[in-house]
């Protein structure tokens, strides 16, 4: 086959003249030949010899280049094919190989070849590149991989091959599969969750940003007090920290020790709040209706700052023991942490609603830096009938959904209801006690799948209108 390329190429007047010659000279020797050897008498069956060997080795030659064509090449070769073949059979070598995925990052010299240094290092030790990400810096370019390399492979070995091949100030952790997710396609699922959920901010944050602290710091403290907390509308980026304006008033805060962030990180975390404020306070309208076993009918759904009213009457109806048993403080302070709590800033709130609109119930799903904390009041009249187990199953497939590892709750060693609670979850539960307060730590990564609602626990359990 002719390629199009060839087919293109231009006709030269010089190759035919040069063609001809040599068919012109070949003709004067083969007649000189002929001419010389003719005349003896044994020419003309040196001519015909001469013929036969002539094509004797023509025939051989082709078949020689037909069989030679078809083989393999050797392991060697440099050929095109000769590639595909050894990566063909590099790859059937390694799939049954044990692989894990690993998440590095790197800094280099922002010069040609430092990339393709590092891509050959990797090579080396049959590592694969499923992802990478260029980070420019003013000296230099962070590069972000994920790699999927042999399991025998330590991280150690891995970093001094980098190290060796001129990367610097190397990192590596573990990933798993969501890590598969190309960059673009994940930043647009957490734009979109947050653009639904006003809470999702911070866990968009900490997902966007890899293994992280974020801190929400009010303008104000709950007693009314300026808390000093500001930070400028483009925000500010301190190698390791960085500070962002929070739409609702405040800092929020991100930190990460190990790892400085770069120039577009902190560029895609000010788009994301940025985002944020543009869409104003918004909280799911979703709702579930409930049967109590006495026949009575309540609504579970999401509360805001909106509900603040209907809160603090709720407070107003519970008694000193109810409020002590929250909030572990002077009752008369119990109020002024709604404000705090109903923000959708600093977590998730569940509100139960009976019929007629009052709200008798109460959960929190709290951010509290890398953990999360869980927190339950019912309405003296409406307990013990099953709301405070609904509201925190409830409360914990919510954690399992945002990627907590863990949720805490934090009571007093008497309160046997909230101990009740997390016992029913079915989950591992770690104590810790001290003074009479009890903190009760259940671990979220035991139980995967976790269900949205414990239904059909107990008969005091409310059981969902189909």
């Amino acid at each position: 086959m002719t390629s199009a390329k060839s087919a293109r190429r231009p006709h030269h007047w010089r190759r035919d003249l040069i063609e001809l010659a040599a068919l012109f000279t070949a003709v004067a020797v083969a007649d000189a030949i002929a001419n010389l050897i003719g005349h003896t008498p044994d020419g003309p069956y040196l001519l015909v010899a001469s013929a036969v060997a002539l094509a004797a080795t023509a025939a051989f030659h082709t078949w020689w280049a037909r069989r030679h064509s078809h083989a393999p090449p050797p392991p060697d070769s440099d050929t095109d094919t000769g590639g595909a073949d050894s990566a063909l059979t590099s790859s059937g070598m390694e799939a049954d190989v044990e692989t894990v995925l690993w998440r590095m990052r790197t800094t280099v010299r922002d010069t040609p070849g430092t990339l393709a240094a590092l891509c050959i290092a990797l090579a080396r030790h049959r590592i694969d590149i499923l992802t990478l990400q260029t980070h420019p810096l003013a000296e230099g370019t962070v590069d972000e991989f994920l790699l999927r390399a042999p399991a025998s492979l330590p991280a150690q070995q891995l970093t001094r091959e980098i190290s060796a091949a001129g990367g610097s100030a190397t990192w590596i952790e573990r990933a798993d599969a969501h890590d598969l997710v190309d960059a673009p396609t994940r930043v647009l699922g957490l734009a979109t969750r947050t653009a639904l959920d006003a809470a999702e901010l911070p866990l968009a944050l900490r997902q966007l940003l890899g293994r992280c602290t974020i801190h929400s710091l009010p303008a104000l403290t709950i007693t009314g007090r300026p808390t000093g907390e500001s930070a400028p509308v483009e925000g500010v980026l301190e190698e390791t920290v960085m500070r962002l304006r929070d739409p609702s008033g405040g800092v929020i805060t991100v930190e990460r020790p190990y790892l400085p962030f770069t120039p577009t990180e902190f560029a895609r975390a000010r788009a994301l709040v940025e985002l944020d404020a543009r869409l104003g306070p918004r909280v799911p309208r979703s709702e579930d209706v409930l049967t109590l076993p006495e026949g009575n009918e309540i609504t579970v759904r999401r509360a805001d700052r909106g509900d603040l009213a209907a809160a603090r009457a709720m407070h107003d109806r519970c008694s000193d023991h109810t409020l002590g048993l929250r909030y572990h403080g002077p009752v008369r302070d119990a109020d002024r942490y709604l404000d705090h709590l109903l923000s959708p800033r600093f977590g998730r709130t569940l509100a139960v609603q009976t019929a007629s609109g009052r709200l008798v119930a109460l959960g929190h799903l709290l951010w509290d830096g890398d953990e999360t904390e869980v927190a339950l009041m019912v309405e003296d009249d409406w307990q013990r009938r099953g709301i405070g187990s609904e509201l925190l199953g409830r409360l914990v497939a919510l954690a399992v959904e945002a990627g907590c590892e863990s949720v805490y709750a934090v009571t007093q060693a008497h309160n046997t209801g909230m101990v009740a609670a997390m016992r029913a979850l079915s989950l591992p539960l770690d104590y810790q006690i001290e003074e009479g307060t009890l903190v009760i730590t259940a671990r979220l990564d035991a139980t995967p799948g976790l269900p949205a609602a414990p239904h059909g626990q107990s008969e005091q359990t409310p059981q969902a209108r189909r």
